[in-house]
């Protein structure tokens, strides 16, 4: 009797060779796509990617001045106001699985794209918390130039507690921004844990038919509110709510105590992010402990751009 011909389905072409290439790239893929999935915070800063070096340089420009001109004097120019942010890259960031070959023949499901997710996971979850920790110090900050505007923190007991009251808090932020000449054509959000989002739905005016003229903002029955003030409400669990220490690795400030914090609303000029690797995926078979190592990894890191753009939402 001959033996069958067997579809290797991780195999490239039926070439030989890794007869797991495919499913690697798959792995690579699937962790790609759980990653977006629950990044929120990302696409809130300004993105640099740079090919080499260790940081990278940010400028600022502040405003130019108008005056009116007396007819013979001569115009030279006035000076405008320059500065930069430098913003470093962390120390590479890992997340890593060893999946034994016994294990996974004698399972009777598939664990490969649960791990994937869970490696995926884990980087996104530390770059979301960063990037708001660091909306946050935004907030608290100081102007990148001189004679310029601060970051801005706004104080009320009932924004914890008071629905109506955090709303309002999200009309001055806005009306902050505004005064502060950050254009609207900038997307202004602000992000909520889960428990400031759901008190936020039970505002007076936030979704009632008589303030709002359709559904598009969200109902008291789906649980939803996507807007108050222009500002776009993200809700997620990782903006910080304790007093949060530095840790190994981060070549940037990212801590400080958040105990205080509901709230932070931002533009997308308020920080920024340098990426030297972006997301990647890595895996090798050991034939000593006859397994395959996954890895997931990057190299970036985040820093204050423009504190003026952010506005941090604290209780008494």
């Amino acid at each position: 009797m001959a033996n069958a011909t067997v579809s290797r389905l991780g195999e490239v072409n039926a070439a030989g060779g890794d007869k797991l290439a495919l499913f690697l790239k798959v792995f690579a893929g699937e962790v790609l796509t759980a990653f977006a999935e629950v990044n929120v915070a990302l696409n809130l800063s300004t993105i640099r990617n740079i090919q080499s070096g260790k940081s990278a340089s940010f400028p600022a420009t502040w405003k130019a001045a108008a005056e009116y001109h007396t007819p013979g004097t001569e115009i030279v120019g006035a000076a405008i106001k320059h500065n930069e942010r430098i913003i470093n890259i962390d120390s590479v960031l890992i997340s890593h699985a060893f999946l034994a070959n016994i294990d996974e023949a004698m399972n009777h499901y598939d664990v490969r794209s649960e791990y994937s997710k869970q490696l995926a996971y884990a980087l996104s979850n530390q770059m979301d918390k960063n990037l708001l920790q660091l909306m946050v110090l935004a907030a608290r900050s100081a102007a990148t130039i001189t004679g310029g505007y601060g970051g801005t923190q706004l104080t009320a007991a009932g924004y914890d507690t008071t629905a109506n009251t955090l709303a309002q808090g999200i009309y001055d932020a806005a009306q902050t921004l505004d005064e502060k000449d950050i254009p609207e054509s900038e997307e202004r959000v602000i992000v909520l844990r889960p428990k400031h989002y759901n008190l936020l739905i039970q505002a007076d005016k936030a979704l009632h038919r008589d303030w709002n003229l359709s559904e598009d903002n969200g109902t008291y029955a789906s649980g939803k509110i996507f807007r108050i003030a222009g500002v776009r409400i993200v809700k997620s669990n990782h903006l910080p709510n304790s007093n949060i220490a530095a840790v190994t690795g981060q070549n940037n400030t990212y801590s400080a105590d958040f105990s205080n914090t509901i709230g932070v609303v931002a533009t997308k000029q308020a920080v920024g992010t340098v990426k030297l690797m972006d997301l990647g995926m890595e895996s090798e078979y050991d034939i000593r402990r006859q397994g395959h190592l996954f890895v997931a990894k990057y190299a970036c890191g985040h820093g204050l751009l423009r504190p003026e753009c952010a506005v941090e939402l604290k209780k008494a």
